[in-house]
């Protein structure tokens, strides 16, 4: 029995939520808190008369770690889990420490505000010292790790699906199946159509600035940087069909480039439509992909956020969006001297989805492993001090969990990607 407080309102936290009133004996008190109370009530009101969780809302500006704690220090729960933005992580992790709670989040830190000259001279300092190029990465949650050791306290890192699930998926490849892994290719499809000219499954200010990125991945040791959608293959997904996919640059190279021993390859594949990245060029090419603040009419705005208000939200494409996702890893190496090749996916049904919790694939496939994160730490099988990604602990019992609550792997022998 323990009691979660649950941070953010939005597509994921809606399914991470109905997945915990799912597990009351587990999950037998949450608090859902957001800057909007309301959207927290009306979650509340649709759940709390078919679970024997007790559900509490609460408001909570996540940019301020005395409201944050003072929320935790009310509330006294075992766990916090966050699904708000990014940029509040960090805000978060401080409130944790300073109350004494455990952490779990589904994303690495992201800075709100790339374009700012003097964050940006820091930062490129850092990928130098580093050997990374992308304008996210986790070195600022690791720095918290001898924090939350000394403190006794758990920090879970990238508990969604990817980053989480394809890094559990290594983790379960490496203890069964490999001696070794050479290269690893993670493959992100969405095969699902929404009807609409243009909209992103998840948040536009996160999703747009990922894929508007110069993409990278991991080659014998370093970084190798590419044009965003430079490189591109096709390949032929079960239970979806043929697709085409892009390099990009994606925060569980860089934690698995340094967990997996010895791997040679790490690279991050997405599918796109023609039409997604037609629309998407377009809107970066007039400015509207940009996070600086411009003046308009006498007021400031940021015209990436601008655009986030006019497109569809993502939590409301779950009644109109059919078709199938497919995300997994496709693993080679060796095993007792031999050569060896697995697949490992989860193939996910948006409308299935939507019966079920009222959402789209996109974000069960993150809501879920959320949930499941807050699982292994409120049942003791995750519990150790300091800060560690997904794939640093054990991965059957996270597997059997997404088993029982709505993802279940496949695994087969597939091709390897062709250069």
């Amino acid at each position: 029995m323990g009691k979660l407080l649950i941070i953010g309102c939005g597509g994921v936290a809606g399914v991470a939520v109905h997945k915990c009133c799912q597990n009351s004996k587990t999950f037998s008190e949450i608090c859902i808190a957001s800057r909007t109370k309301e959207k927290c009530d009306a979650l509340k009101e649709k759940l709390q008369n078919t679970t024997d969780t007790v559900i509490t809302t609460a408001k909570v500006d996540a940019d301020k770690v005395d409201e944050l704690t003072a929320l935790i220090r009310e509330y006294k729960p075992d766990a916090v889990l966050n699904v708000a933005l990014p940029y509040q992580d960090l805000t978060i992790m401080d409130a944790c420490l300073a109350c004494g709670v455990d952490y779990i989040d589904t994303a690495n830190y992201e800075p709100e505000d790339t374009d700012d000259k003097e964050w940006r001279a820091i930062y490129e300092k850092r990928c130098k010292e580093e050997g990374f190029t992308a304008y996210f990465d986790y070195s600022w949650q690791w720095a918290y790790r001898e924090k939350f050791e000394k403190a006794g306290l758990t920090a879970l890192l990238g508990s969604g699906f990817d980053p989480g699930v394809t890094s559990v998926f290594t983790a379960y490849a490496l203890k069964h199946y490999f001696d070794e892994i050479e290269t690893i290719d993670i493959l992100d499809c969405n095969g699902g159509d929404h009807g609409y000219p243009f909209a992103t499954n998840f948040n536009p200010e996160i999703n747009l600035r990922e894929v508007s990125a110069n993409g990278s991945y991991w080659e014998n040791g370093h970084w190798v940087e590419t044009k965003p959608m430079e490189i591109k293959r096709e390949y032929d997904f079960p239970q979806v069909g043929k697709k085409d996919m892009y390099l990009l640059h994606h925060e569980e190279i860089e934690s698995l480039a340094k967990n997996v021993p010895g791997v040679k390859r790490i690279r991050f594949f997405m599918t796109f439509g023609q039409s997604y990245l037609t629309h998407m060029k377009c809107l970066e090419d007039v400015g509207m992909l940009s996070t600086s603040p411009i003046m308009y009419e006498g007021r400031e705005i940021v015209p990436i956020q601008f655009l986030k208000a006019l497109l569809p939200d993502p939590a409301s494409l779950g009644p109109r969006t059919v078709g199938k996702t497919n995300i997994g890893c496709i693993f080679t190496g060796k095993k007792d001297g031999k050569e060896k090749t697995i697949y490992i996916y989860n193939v996910c049904d948006h409308q299935e989805c939507y019966r079920e919790v009222g959402s789209q694939a996109v974000s069960y496939t993150t809501g879920v492993p959320a949930m499941c994160g807050a699982l292994m730490l409120l049942t003791g099988k995750w519990n150790k001090p300091g800060v560690y990604t997904v794939e640093e602990l054990d991965p059957d019992p996270f597997l059997d969990a997404l088993d029982q609550y709505g993802l279940p792997r496949s695994e087969n022998r597939a091709p390897v990607l062709v250069d």
